[in-house]
């Protein structure tokens, strides 16, 4: 199993994703705060692109929901584009619709191409309910 840093299109995209991961886990969102949210500089070559249902449907996926139990399927085709030499696949959130999420393949703690940008913004409150979040 490869390790993996996961990075979405916005900040809505970000929010959805954090909101359905604490939902997951049952955590209520002021247990997770504070939070920073950074943004990154990414410059990686050959990414496996899967952001489109046709796409995903092309290696036996569905489109993504907030479902633990599609986890297993998700993390099988991930693993095979890693093990194929890509660094980065490119999906639809699950959490939200409209947005992207990028997992970066994480062998080491380093991931060569990705820069976060400082500073942070610091949340010391939970955000609004991220506009076209699915639940």
């Amino acid at each position: 199993m490869i390790d993996a840093l996961y990075l979405a299109d916005s900040e809505d995209t970000a929010w959805a994703e954090w909101c359905r991961a604490l939902a997951e886990s049952g955590l209520p969102p002021r247990q997770a705060l504070p939070r920073d949210l950074w943004r990154w500089e990414i410059s990686i070559p050959d990414v496996a692109d899967l952001s489109t249902p046709e796409k995903l449907g092309r290696v036996g996926l569905p489109a993504p929901t907030p479902a633990i139990s599609q986890w297993p399927g998700f993390q099988e085709v991930g693993e095979a584009i890693y093990a194929e030499g890509r660094p980065a696949l490119l999906a639809p959130s699950a959490a939200r619709p409209d947005g992207r999420v990028l997992c970066l393949f994480r062998p080491e703690r380093i991931v060569p191409g990705a820069t976060p940008i400082p500073p942070p913004q610091s949340y010391e409150e939970p955000p609004s309910v991220p506009h076209g979040m699915t639940t």
